[in-house]
């Protein structure tokens, strides 16, 4: 299996929420961010009851929609029927803060519509991942995506159409640029790839409120910025508001700011987001360990999400992976993108107080 060294992105990217929209309008119902029924669908899990301390942050902090049935906060709620009123205040740490959602092959022009209705709804802006590149993962814990280009662009039409006029922010195929560098993904299907983003891009632009950020790996995976440039370049950087790094990765915020200004240098000054759900410890320390970048234990929540990042060229730190899903069956965890209570948990805690 590919991924023998500590650099490569954590492969904790499958399994994402697919719900259809009759089940993302009635969990919206529940929390009274949309007024229609209907019900279907794979939802996620359900709780109880629904977290009181839910809110949207302030706008001019954090334009983007926080779920109130997310996965955190649905725990939390069961915590606190259950009395653990102390492991429920840790999860709301996470519940509170809006986190990206990762669009799923079932139905994807019902969870964007649905998405994006309900963070219109709340004045915010829906976060969304598009996370179905076809050989996506080279084979790895979150392998899948589309058969092939007509599907992908298929389903692309829908996530699309379901977007519509609403705004939003989408960070497009994780994994798929850095895996064309560093050999992962085979030779033959690197021409196909660059078409798919560059068609990605255009068709998410295209819409009158949407902003795309190219995924670019993180700086200890493709060390050199440069080996970069010339992939964003043939994947529609020029179109897209930017690139993203650090997704579901531990690498401080710091770090990635460094390598993104060099980057951004060599790509016209294009502007750059920064997964800091699970940066607050930095990476695992130590080389001993091929799967550092697996749950490795004793990380923590990063900075809050934002877009008051004090950087010109940081236009926001996101909260890009969903925190306290499992990166993939590797040290306890659960398959990959599949809710880790206790993951959730040790990553609140040793958090600094937010």
């Amino acid at each position: 299996m590919y991924g023998s060294y500590s650099g490569r992105r954590p492969s904790a990217l499958g399994a994402r929420l697919a719900v259809g929209a009759g089940a993302v309008s009635a969990l919206l119902m529940l929390s009274g961010c949309v007024s229609t029924g209907g019900d279907g669908g794979g939802e996620p899990r359900r709780s109880t009851s629904a977290s009181p301390r839910t809110q949207q942050q302030p706008k001019a902090v954090a334009p983007f929609w926080v779920n109130p049935e997310g996965n955190a906060a649905q725990q939390a709620a069961d915590f606190r029927a259950a009395g653990r009123k102390e492991d429920a205040e840790l999860l709301e740490r996470i519940a509170r803060q809006p986190v990206a959602e990762w669009i799923g092959v079932e139905d994807p022009e019902g969870q964007t519509r649905g998405f994006t209705e309900a963070a219109a709804a709340a004045d915010r802006d829906a976060l969304l991942v598009l996370y179905n590149i076809p050989h996506r993962d080279c084979g790895q814990y979150s392998k899948g995506g589309a058969a092939d280009g007509d599907s992908y662009r298929a389903w692309l039409e829908k996530v699309v159409k379901g977007i519509g006029d609403r705004p939003a922010t989408v960070v497009l195929e994780p994994d798929a640029l850095p895996h064309v560098v560093d050999g992962c993904t085979p030779q033959q299907f690197h021409e196909e790839r660059f078409a798919l983003l560059t068609e990605a891009v255009d068709r998410l632009k295209a819409l009158p409120a949407t902003k795309v950020y190219l995924d670019a790996g993180n700086p200890h995976w493709i060390k050199d910025p440069g080996r970069m440039v010339d992939p964003l370049k043939r994947a529609g950087i020029e179109k897209a508001d930017g690139f993203a790094l650090n997704t579901s990765n531990y690498q401080t915020t710091e770090a990635n700011k460094e390598y993104g200004r060099k980057l951004s240098a060599k790509i016209g000054n294009k502007h750059f987001v920064i997964d800091t759900s699970r940066n607050g410890n930095g990476p695992a320390p130590g080389k001993e360990d091929p799967e550092a970048w697996c749950n490795p234990p004793g990380r923590a929540l990063g900075e809050p999400p934002t877009t008051k990042t004090g950087d010109e060229l940081v236009d926001a730190y996101l909260w890009i992976k969903r925190p306290g899903e499992s990166d993939g069956t590797c040290k306890g965890g659960p398959e990959a993108g599949k809710w880790w209570p206790q993951y959730a948990l040790d990553l609140a805690r040793n958090a600094r107080k937010q």
